[in-house]
């Protein structure tokens, strides 16, 4: 059984920065590729992040480009996202998800190719 847990939201001001943590427990953590998600009030949960196996492939939703930041350690079973000058609009809730597959340098947007999936985290940026 694999379990996903996430950590690290909170309540910021606009611009501030948080990281949030994974935690991967129950399996070979370096056979996923991992990916971040969030789901705002009233919305479909959208895509964020996605980073392949080896770290060599990370992809992101236009929205975040060049503010946030996918990254993982696969010695510590854990994937991180660093989010830097957040906009009130970055508020949701924010899942990890893990994806198993062969190639190591393949990631996704799909959310449906993710098998498992974290509790998630809320992330609140006051205006």
């Amino acid at each position: 059984q694999v379990q996903l847990v996430e950590s690290g939201g909170g309540l910021v001001q606009a611009g501030g920065s948080l990281r949030l943590s994974c935690a991967v427990s129950g399996r070979a953590f370096s056979y996923y590729a991992m990916g971040w998600f969030r789901q705002a009030p009233g919305k479909e949960r959208e895509f964020v992040a996605a980073i392949s196996r080896s770290s060599s492939s990370t992809v992101y939703v236009d929205s975040v480009k060049g503010r946030f930041t996918i990254s993982r350690d696969n010695a510590k079973n854990t994937v991180y996202l660093q989010m830097n000058s957040l906009k009130p609009e970055d508020t949701a809730v924010y899942y990890c998800a893990a994806d198993p597959v062969f190639s190591t340098s393949y990631s996704t947007t799909d959310r449906s190719e993710y098998d498992y999936w974290g509790q998630g985290t809320r992330v609140i940026v006051s205006s």
